[in-house]
C-alpha cells in the first residue's frame, strides 16, 4: 500500500516535470504521459506487470466522464454558437465518414475483414480535445474564422458517435445483434436516451443550485462532481450514450448562471489535468512495446492514410457546403489528431468475446503514437503555413476560464427599491471613475446596457474596474454579533465605530450585503471590517 503510494507521487510528479519539458522541446505533453507509462510497464524499465484489460478500460471510462465534462463546461456557447451546425457535423457525420472511409482502406488495401476494417476505423474516428488544445494553448495560438471554437466543439463531442459506433460494430460481431431493426433501436437509444439525459439532469442540477444554495464553501464543488457521474451512470443504465450525456450537462452548467464559478473552473482543471496524466500512463503501462513492430507498417498505412486522404476529404465534402476558406479546412484536416478515447475504445474489442484476427489495441496504440508525434508537432508550423495565425487575438478566450491579460475585476450591484439608480437611464449615472458597467441582468436575461437603457428594480448590474494591483495586504476581520451585541437593531450611520473603521461587507444567513449608513445591523449578521491601524 505505502509503496504504491510512494509510486503514484512519482509518476505524477514525473508526469508534471515532463510536461513542462515538452514545452520547451515543442512534443505535446501527452505523448510523454504514454511514454512513461511504457517505460514503466512490463517491457520498460520499471517492468511493473500490468496487462488487466478490464480494470484499465473501467478506470478510463471514469477520466474519460470528467475529460468530458470539462470539456463541455469549459466551452464557451456564445462563441460556439456561430459554428455549431458545422461542428456538430464534423462530430457526428465527420465520425462516421473516417470510420467508414478507415474501414474501405484497411480491407482492400491491408487485408482486414470488412467488420474488422470498420472497427477499427470507429474506434479510430475521433478526434482528440485534449492533445489539440494542449498543443495551441502552450504556444498560445489563435486562429482564423473561429477555426479554434470549431476544433474545440468537434474534438470535444465527436468521441461520443465514435463509441456507438464501435458498439453497433462489436454487437454485430458478438452476434448479439439480431436484426437490422435492433441495430436501429441501439442507435437511436444511445442518441435519445443520451441527449434527453444530459438536458434534464443539468437542468435538475440548475434548478438545485438555486433553490438550495450551499452554505459551506466546497459544497457545490462535490455536487457538481457528483452531477457529472450521474450524468453518465443514469442514461447509461437504460441504454443511452454516457458520454454524450456528461458532454451536454456539461455546457448547459459551464454556460449557466452559477456561483462559485471560479472555484468550479480551478477544481475541474486540476481533475481533468490529473485525469489526463492517468489515462495516458495507464495506457501507457496497458501497453507491450516489443509487440508494436508487429503492427508498425499497419499503423503507419492507416495514420498516412486518415491524415491525407480520410480527414482531409471528409472535412472538405462538410464544410465546403459553408464555403470554408481552404487554408481552414487544410488545417481542420491536420488537426484530426488521434488520441486517448481512441486507445480507450480499443479495450472494448479487446475485452470482448468478438474475435479479431488483428491486434487492435496495439495498431490503435500505434496510430495515436504517430499522430500526435507527427501531426501534433507539426500543428503550429501548419497553421503558419496556412496563414491561420490571427494574432490580434489569444487562443485561450476561447474557455470560459480565461481571464484578461489586463488586470481587471468584475464586481455586481444590485438595484433594490431604493437604490439611487432605480428608474435612471445609463446615462444620467453619476459613477466612479475608471468603472464600466457591462451587463445589466434581468429576468435572467443579460442586456447590453446603452445610454438609453432605463434601470428597474431587480436588475443586478455586473461592473467592471482595474484590479487593485498592490502588494500590499488589506487585513480584514469579521466580527458576529449576537442578539445581545450593542450595535444589533441600529442604523450603521448611528454606530460610533473605532476610528478609521469601516464596515465592508455584512453576510446575513446566505446573502451578503455591501452596506451604507441606511443599512440596520440585525442578530446573527456577520460583519466583515478593515481598521487602518
Amino acid at each position: 500500500m505505502v509503496l504504491s503510494l510512494v509510486a503514484a507521487g512519482i509518476v505524477m510528479i514525473a508526469c508534471i516535470l515532463c510536461s513542462k519539458l515538452s514545452n520547451k522541446i515543442g512534443l505535446p505533453s501527452l505523448i510523454i504521459f504514454i511514454g512513461l507509462g511504457m517505460l514503466f510497464g512490463s517491457d520498460g524499465l520499471v517492468k511493473i506487470p500490468f496487462a488487466n484489460y478490464e480494470f484499465a478500460q473501467e478506470v478510463c471510462s471514469i477520466a474519460l466522464i470528467f475529460i468530458m465534462f470539462y470539456g463541455g463546461f469549459g466551452m464557451r456557447w456564445s462563441t460556439a454558437r456561430p459554428i455549431a451546425v458545422r461542428a456538430t457535423l464534423l462530430s457526428t457525420l465527420g465520425v462516421i465518414f473516417t470510420a467508414g472511409l478507415t474501414g474501405v482502406f484497411c480491407h482492400y488495401v491491408l487485408g482486414f475483414s470488412w467488420l474488422e476494417g470498420l472497427l477499427l476505423g470507429s474506434i479510430l474516428g475521433s478526434t482528440d480535445a485534449a492533445s489539440v488544445f494542449s498543443i495551441l494553448r502552450s504556444k498560445k495560438l489563435n486562429l482564423k474564422y473561429a477555426t479554434a471554437p470549431l476544433l474545440e466543439m468537434e474534438s470535444g463531442s465527436n468521441d461520443p458517435c465514435a463509441y456507438m459506433l464501435t458498439i453497433i460494430i462489436l454487437s454485430i460481431m458478438e452476434g448479439t445483434a439480431a436484426s437490422p431493426a435492433a441495430l436501429l433501436w441501439l442507435a437511436v437509444r444511445q442518441i435519445l436516451f443520451g441527449l434527453l439525459g444530459g438536458f434534464v439532469l443539468a437542468y435538475a442540477a440548475s434548478w438545485f443550485f438555486k433553490k438550495f444554495p450551499f452554505p459551506d464553501q466546497g459544497l457545490d464543488t462535490i455536487f457538481v462532481f457528483a452531477a457529472a457521474i450521474l450524468g453518465y451512470a443514469l442514461p447509461s443504465l437504460i441504454g443511452g450514450n454516457g458520454y454524450l450525456s456528461v458532454y451536454i450537462m456539461g455546457i448547459v452548467l459551464g454556460n449557466g448562471v452559477m456561483q462559485e464559478r471560479k472555484n468550479l473552473i480551478n477544481f475541474f482543471d486540476a481533475i481533468t489535468g490529473m485525469m489526463d496524466m492517468l489515462l495516458f500512463f495507464l495506457l501507457g503501462l496497458l501497453s507491450f512495446p516489443s509487440r508494436l513492430p508487429a503492427v508498425f507498417l499497419t499503423a503507419l498505412a492507416v495514420m498516412l492514410f486518415m491524415t491525407f486522404i480520410g480527414r482531409p476529404l471528409t472535412v472538405t465534402v462538410l464544410l465546403a457546403p459553408f464555403k470554408a476558406r481552404l487554408s481552414q479546412i487544410a488545417l481542420v484536416s491536420w488537426a484530426g489528431l488521434r488520441g486517448a478515447a481512441s486507445i480507450v475504445f480499443s479495450i472494448l474489442a479487446v475485452v470482448s468475446v468478438a474475435y479479431t484476427e488483428s491486434d487492435i489495441f496495439h495498431i490503435t496504440f500505434c496510430v495515436v503514437l504517430l499522430s500526435i508525434a507527427f501531426q501534433g508537432s507539426l500543428l503550429p508550423l501548419m497553421a503558419k503555413w496556412f496563414h491561420m495565425i490571427d494574432d490580434r487575438h489569444n487562443v485561450l478566450k476561447t474557455f470560459t476560464n480565461y481571464s484578461e491579460e489586463t488586470p481587471v475585476q468584475f464586481f455586481q450591484i444590485q438595484i433594490d427599491a431604493s437604490h439611487p439608480w432605480k428608474n435612471q437611464l445609463v446615462q444620467n449615472l453619476h459613477m466612479i471613475p475608471k468603472t464600466l458597467l457591462v451587463v445589466v441582468r434581468r429576468n435572467g436575461q443579460n442586456i447590453a446596457p446603452k445610454g438609453n437603457t432605463l434601470l428597474l428594480e431587480g436588475d443586478r448590474l455586473v461592473m467592471i474596474a482595474e484590479e487593485y494591483p498592490d502588494n500590499d495586504a488589506i487585513l480584514l476581520h469579521e466580527v458576529l454579533l449576537d442578539e445581545s451585541h450593542p450595535w444589533a437593531g441600529q442604523l450603521l450611520s448611528e454606530i460610533e465605530f473605532r476610528h478609521k473603521t469601516l464596515v465592508v461587507l455584512i453576510k446575513r444567513e446566505h446573502v451578503t450585503i455591501i452596506p451604507d449608513g441606511s443599512t440596520r445591523l440585525l442578530g446573527g449578521d456577520r460583519l466583515v471590517l478593515y481598521h487602518q491601524s
